[in-house]
């Protein structure tokens, strides 16, 4: 598989991505055994539970030292007093106090790489000819999906080395969670690069936040291979802030979407370039996206 790059945006350079899992995931996306077991096991909830369990056991500790070692996790931002009790437990870490600004604007929900639209039409100029997306299948719900119609989209993809707590991109009231099912495919760029239908084929929560600002804001968590579990923290029907929590992802390569009415957001340019030319843009939570 070809080197997946990105852009650095605190640098404006570009860099090559360390893909954690990278030879099982092309074995897996690649070539014929590897698709069978894909369709057969790792796509559905019995293997994202098992090692789930695991990684929320005391058993999975040793990997923790192992992990940080090999990707160089600074460990200085988050809360790590008292260590790890198993794996997931340095996963979803949480950050100390002021290691995040939150910007004057729309800010980014989480630490991961981005992919921007400023027109959902334009989505599937980006990936694989053939590879659809529609939001209707998205949301199951096509009354709600012509609310978005030609309205703007944002991809934010963490990766399993990225801080996975994630947060409120605006000011506003934040409605019930809605969960619909579905399939344990990876988000992993090596999978994302294979068809964009992984956003809709895959577990996914989303909330409607009444913003102050930027309209009625969807805002979507999905689930992927591995990821035992999306978990929400945030209380329902109240007002929130941008930049607090909203719920964290357990072990696993995760992703955040979020979806914007028509005319309600400008997307920051540079974002926007760095889509039309087919690359990813890393970010931090709490770092403006758009106005």
């Amino acid at each position: 598989m070809e080197s997946i790059n990105y852009i650095e945006r605190s640098t404006n350079t570009q860099k090559k991505e360390e893909i954690v899992g990278k030879g099982a995931l092309n074995w897996l996306y690649y070539t014929p055994g590897g698709k069978i077991t894909l369709h057969m096991l790792l796509k559905r909830k019995f293997a994202s539970t098992v090692v789930g369990h695991f990684m929320s056991s005391p058993l999975s500790t040793h990997q923790v030292r192992k992990f940080i070692r090999k990707y160089k996790i600074d460990l200085s931002q988050y809360h790590n007093e008292n260590g790890y009790r198993c794996f997931n437990d340095f996963f979803y870490r949480k950050l100390k106090d002021g290691q995040r600004l939150i910007g004057d604007a729309l800010v980014s929900p989480a630490d991961g790489k981005v992919l921007a639209f400023q027109d959902i039409d334009h989505v599937p100029s980006f990936f694989i000819k053939g590879s659809e997306f529609k939001l209707h299948e998205f949301l199951n719900d096509e009354h709600l999906a012509k609310k978005y119609e030609g309205g703007s989209m944002v991809i934010i993809r963490l990766a399993p080395t990225d801080y996975h707590r994630f947060h409120f991109p605006v000011n506003g009231i934040a409605s019930e969670a809605r969960s619909l099912k579905g399939r344990y495919f990876s988000v992993s760029p090596v999978a994302m690069k294979k068809s964009i239908k992984i956003l809709v084929q895959n577990r996914r929560v989303f909330s409607t936040i009444q913003s102050d600002n930027y309209g009625d804001v969807i805002m979507a968590e999905i689930g992927a291979a591995l990821v035992g579990s999306i978990k929400q923290t945030y209380e329902p029907n109240s007002k929130i802030e941008k930049g607090t929590e909203k719920g964290y992802f357990a072990y696993g390569g995760s992703t955040v979407v979020l979806f914007f009415e028509k005319g309600k957001v400008s997307i920051d340019k540079d974002l926007l370039e760095n889509t039309r030319n087919h690359l990813e843009t890393e970010v931090k939570m709490g770092e403006n996206i758009g106005r």
